[in-house]
C-alpha cells in the first residue's frame, strides 16, 4: 500500500481514520505513507493530515446559508410589497401609545383647539377659506404644520405633539391628501387617539367628491368615513355658511374644554 500515490484531502479521510482507529487490523508502516497530492503537500505524511476539517460538511453549510438568504429575500420582498403599510401603521400606533402614556403622566395641557392636517397642494384653500373663518370669525386657535411646528424637531414628533396638544384634529381630505405618506401618518395617529380616548376628536372635511370605490385602497380612511360624520365642501354649494356652522358645531363638542386665546 505504501506505493500508492495518496492524496492528502478529504477523499482519504475515512481511510486515515480507519488506519488510526481500527483495533483489529494493523496497517504495516502506515506512519511512512506519504502524500503525492495536492502538490503543496507532496512528501508530507498521510497520517499527519488533519482530517477534522473534513467532518464539517461545507456543501451542507452552503446549502443552509443560501436557503436562508433566499427565504429572507422572499420574506423581505413580500413584507415590503404587501405588509409595509401595516407595519408602518403598527409602528406609529406604538409611538402614539408611548406618547399618550407619557402625556397622561405629565398631565400636559392642550395648547390648540384643533390641529389642521392637510396636503401642501390644498394649502391655498386652508389659508384663504378655513383660517379666516375658524381663526378670524369663530376665534379658534389652530395649529398648522407650515406655521406652528418648531424647527429642529423630528417631523413625526412634531405631528404627535400637535395631535395630542389639540382638542381636535381636522383632516382636510383630497386626492392629494390620500396619496401623501405624511398625511396618512397624521390621520392614523389621530385615529389611534380617537379609538383610545373614545372621544369625538376627529373631524373629516372632504374638499373633493371622492367615490367610495376610490377610498377602497385606503381601507383605514374608508373605515373612518363609515364611523365618523364628515363635512363635504363641494356639497356646501351656494350655502357655505351652513358648512361653517356645521364645522363650528363639531368644534363646539366638549365646549367646556375650549381654549382661551
Amino acid at each position: 500500500m505504501g506505493e500508492n500515490p495518496f492524496a492528502c484531502d478529504c477523499s482519504n479521510s475515512d481511510f486515515q481514520q480507519w488506519v488510526l482507529n481500527n483495533s483489529q487490523t494493523l496497517v504495516a508502516d502506515a506512519h511512512r505513507y506519504t502524500c503525492a497530492y495536492p502538490l503543496a503537500k507532496n512528501g508530507t505524511r498521510l497520517l499527519d493530515f488533519d482530517y477534522h476539517s473534513c467532518l464539517v460538511d461545507a456543501s451542507f453549510i452552503c446549502f443552509v446559508s443560501s436557503t436562508c438568504v433566499i427565504v429572507l429575500t422572499l420574506l423581505t420582498s413580500f413584507t415590503y410589497h404587501f405588509l409595509r403599510l401595516h407595519l408602518l401603521y403598527g409602528y406609529y400606533l406604538f409611538l402614539a401609545f408611548l406618547y399618550d402614556a407619557t402625556q397622561r403622566k405629565r398631565g400636559s395641557p392642550q395648547r390648540y383647539d384643533a390641529f389642521i392636517s392637510y396636503n401642501v397642494h390644498d394649502e391655498l384653500w386652508v389659508y384663504r377659506e378655513m383660517l379666516p373663518v375658524l381663526e378670524g370669525e369663530q376665534g379658534w386657535r389652530l395649529c398648522l404644520h407650515h406655521r406652528d411646528f418648531p424647527p429642529g424637531k423630528p417631523i413625526i414628533e412634531n405631528i404627535t405633539d400637535a395631535i395630542y396638544g389639540s382638542r381636535k384634529t381636522i383632516c382636510v381630505i383630497s386626492h392629494h391628501y390620500l396619496e401623501s405618506e405624511w398625511c396618512s401618518r397624521e390621520i392614523q395617529m389621530a385615529s389611534y387617539r380617537l379609538f383610545d380616548e373614545q372621544k369625538d376628536i376627529l373631524i373629516l372635511v372632504f374638499l373633493e367628491d371622492i367615490p367610495a370605490h376610490q377610498l377602497s385602497p385606503y381601507y383605514h380612511m374608508k373605515k373612518l368615513v363609515k364611523r365618523q360624520t364628515y363635512l363635504s365642501w363641494p356639497q356646501a354649494g351656494q350655502h357655505p355658511g351652513l358648512f361653517w356652522q356645521n364645522l363650528r358645531r363639531a368644534m363646539d363638542a366638549d365646549a367646556d374644554l375650549r381654549l382661551n386665546i
